[in-house]
């Protein structure tokens, strides 16, 4: 005589919990809080705080995944050339000349890593761009406060976060983020996400018009150059990726996408020709200074391990050399390169570098025909956030770590999922059940 053994209630309960929407949501809201309030949480919490606080959203994140394994669907949807980067950027550390601090920024781009994937298979577009206009909203309110109060009531910075209390002189500021750099790159993202919100009637136009001009006041008072540039290119791409949405001819659309890309090989040749009296009418002289003096010793330095690099770092350490020496040559701390590309050639060789370019041509050619050729405008969201990233990184190099990196994989990962080559290969049969 046999019995059926049922289920404990309490993990019937705990699975449903973990299955739930109401959980996925709170948990990635927590994940994209946790990636842009890095730099807070390490000004009052140090790095230990900062471990403490990914390790627990990590942790959550694994049992959520696990509970939702059976109703993704992975057939072709991790890119081979994110993989690929990552494996290789983990393997530096078999010839890193600094092992132990290599291994420890392998396990914390892991970290962001897994968080960007569980966000982008658990989430579907429309889900993730609300996230992380929620948070956005709240970290821009609350960095616009702190500056009002820093600059305007107390006349008087908040070391501890960084806010000098500019803004009663009209700026920079630079709110929770920690400099002027990345507060104006996450207002532009901001910006981007807001309007795509906007556009796709996720949120009232009180919230989208509220939202919208904090991001616009944000970007006013940070007094960035760099991102004074990307506005204008954002826009211009923003133009163009609808321009060619409207088109109904698939001829003449692939006519204009060809005539689009000439056109801007065409402006990057133009800017970068002219780009001493461009830098000179943004007022970025000073900023264009400091990163041509961290950039000529890093070309010097990459030389002596050209094809392999020196092992992956992320953040630069200030002890270690290479670092060390590029820090005593320009005579002031960095803590990276102020250039992702010139970053990661430094760090994981040639081969590294060919493989990033892989990476982010690949994840931004399918996120462009994906918002060119898809109806919703949700996919216009994945191209014009790779520009404002990919453009941006020729002054920071942000993309390479953290929130930066993040919204990289998780754009790679959607542009992924619409456009792989491996969705093409036969998908192998279900096993019937045994009688």
């Amino acid at each position: 005589m046999s019995t059926t053994r049922q289920t404990p209630r309490w993990f019937v309960l705990t699975r449903a919990l973990f299955q739930s929407a109401r959980f996925s949501r709170a948990l990635s809201l927590c994940i994209v809080a946790a990636a842009f309030l890095t730099t807070p949480i390490k000004s009052v919490m140090g790095w230990p705080g900062l471990i403490g606080v990914l390790a627990a959203v990590v942790v959550l994140s694994v049992v959520s995944f696990i509970a939702h394994w059976d109703v993704i669907e992975w057939h072709g949807l991790l890119p081979v050339s994110l993989l690929v980067f990552v494996g290789w950027c983990a393997v530096s550390v078999v010839w890193s000349t600094y092992q132990w601090a290599t291994l420890a920024a392998v396990l914390y781009q892991w970290i962001f890593t897994f968080l960007a994937l569980y966000l982008a298979l658990v989430r579907d577009a429309i889900q993730i761009v609300r996230v992380i206009g929620d948070v956005l909203r709240v970290l821009l309110t609350a960095s616009l406060a702190l500056e009002v109060v820093s600059g305007l009531l107390l006349d008087s910075p908040i070391r501890f976060l960084g806010i000098a209390g500019n803004l009663a002189h009209g700026g920079p500021i630079s709110g929770l983020f920690g400099s002027r750099n990345q507060l104006g790159l996450v207002a532009l993202i901001a910006l981007v996400t807001f309007i795509v919100e906007w556009r796709t009637k996720s949120v009232t136009l009180g919230v989208a018009v509220f939202s919208v001009a904090v991001a616009v006041l944000c970007l006013g008072f940070s007094s960035s150059p760099v991102i004074a540039i990307m506005i204008v290119i954002v826009l211009l791409a923003a133009a163009a990726l609808f321009g060619v949405r409207h088109i109904k001819s698939e001829r003449w659309k692939f006519a204009v996408q060809v005539v689009l890309g000439v056109i801007t090989a065409a402006i990057a040749v133009l800017a970068f020709i002219f780009r001493a009296p461009i830098i000179e009418l943004l007022h970025g002289q000073s900023v264009i200074t400091v990163r041509y003096d961290v950039w000529l010793q890093m070309w010097h330095l990459i030389p002596v391990n050209e094809l392999l690099g020196w092992g992956w770092i992320g953040f630069w350490r200030g002890s270690l050399p290479p670092y060390s020496l590029i820090n005593t040559m320009t005579g002031a701390p960095h803590a990276n390169g102020l250039n992702a590309f010139l970053d990661v050639w430094l760090q994981v060789g040639l081969v590294g570098f060919l493989l990033f370019l892989l990476l982010l041509g690949l994840a931004m050619g399918r996120s462009w025909l994906l918002g060119s050729n898809k109806r919703s405008v949700i996919y216009a969201w994945p191209p014009l956030i790779l520009i404002a990233l990919i453009g941006t990184a020729m002054a920071e190099s942000t993309m390479l770590y953290e929130s930066g990196w993040m919204l990289t994989v998780i754009c790679t990962v959607k542009a992924s999922q619409g456009m792989s080559w491996r969705q093409a290969l036969p998908v192998a049969p279900e096993r019937e059940p045994a009688p």
